[in-house]
């Protein structure tokens, strides 16, 4: 199977720069994958496309402001985006430009905070080391929202920089771990929530923290040559026995994303769901058979990625392709601030 098998044309403008002034206000296309059927609708609508023994899984990683700005002793700024913690004071990041920083040189950072190179690693990672304090306080005093590289800022947008940090986060956000949103989970809001719990609904929460496996680009040409990274997953013992005794009852689970889905299909062993902190490096891709999940909220995802080889292994690759070129053509906004589908 070739990566170029799942390439589209997007025009440049469609790709959301900023969020909607209001979560639910965003658009949602609604695709029926045993009919063929594509509905336009607004994520507002979201409920009514709810039964009462549904089950709604959501993804409450909590996202760092990872993205941070360093200056090397010579001047020159480094762009950070701290990935994991794998020691005391000690961070993998990415840097950007990052042939310009060597082992051994001293960064600083805001209110002073110095560090060091330790280790040089591929692909423009680097460890680095913190002389002293707490990185995360660091981190939410003068970081940024690690938004994707296809959403523009620039370190002078402070209107942005705030902005950002509340609206590229779920409304149930909880346990900080991701560098990136579970963004099928920002068009929800809290009144949208209790709307759908009153209509008896159940909705339970897993967190996947969203690292580098999610939007890592796909080098290969070939789809199964493709290493896929590792992320941890947690599913708690009340969300595992909900779910399981759900697809004992053939309750449909809708997961909200693509991370959700990883976590479910990965968890899933013996007909039912394990509870507990795991790892995985689940790829899914067309010939997967799904063992978790019967519905999908998603957003639009980038060509080529390995989110829509995911979407297209769900609701097949002919007509997920199809949904895309409509949402072109309906001028749907895409990616990570954009538009949602719905797939049923």
């Amino acid at each position: 199977m070739l990566v170029s098998d799942f390439d589209y044309h997007l025009p440049q403008k469609l790709i959301a720069q900023i969020p909607l002034s209001e979560r639910e206000k965003s658009r949602m296309m609604v695709c029926n994958r045993k009919t063929g059927d594509i509905f336009h609708a607004h994520f507002s609508d979201f409920p009514g496309y709810c039964r009462k023994e549904d089950i709604i899984v959501l993804n409450s990683s909590k996202v760092i402001p990872a993205k941070i700005w360093g200056k090397k002793e010579d001047g020159r700024t480094i762009e950070f985006l701290f990935l994991k913690e794998i020691g005391e004071k000690t961070w993998e990041a990415m840097c950007r430009p990052a042939r310009h920083l060597k082992q051994g040189d001293r960064v600083i950072f805001a209110t002073d905070a110095a560090a060091r190179v330790v280790e040089i690693k591929h692909e423009g990672k680097r460890v680095i080391q913190f002389q002293s304090g707490d990185v995360l306080s660091l981190l939410k005093k003068a970081g940024y929202a690690p938004l994707p590289p296809y959403i523009k800022r620039k370190r002078a947008d402070l209107d942005y920089r705030s902005e950002d940090l509340k609206r590229y986060q779920t409304v149930f956000a909880r346990k900080e771990g991701s560098i990136a949103a579970p963004t099928a989970g920002l068009h929800f809001t809290q009144e949208l929530l209790t709307q759908i719990k009153k209509k008896g609904i159940t909705v339970c929460e897993l967190s996947l923290d969203v690292g580098l496996a999610t939007f890592q680009p796909v080098r290969a040409q070939k789809v199964e040559d493709h290493p896929m990274l590792a992320e941890s997953y947690e599913i708690s013992q009340d969300t595992a026995m909900i779910i399981t005794e759900g697809l004992k009852n053939k309750h449909p689970v809708t997961a909200v994303g693509t991370t959700s889905v990883r976590a479910l299909e990965s968890a899933y062993e013996d007909e039912r769901i394990r509870s507990g902190r795991f790892s995985t490096d689940l790829f899914i891709y067309p010939s997967y058979k799904f063992k978790a999940v019967d519905k999908l909220l998603t957003n639009f995802h980038l060509p080529k990625s390995t989110l829509l080889m995911l979407v297209s292994a769900f609701a097949g690759r002919d007509f997920i392709l199809e949904a895309y070129r409509q949402a072109v053509r309906n001028k749907y906004r895409f990616y990570s601030y954009g538009d949602c589908m719905l797939i049923l």
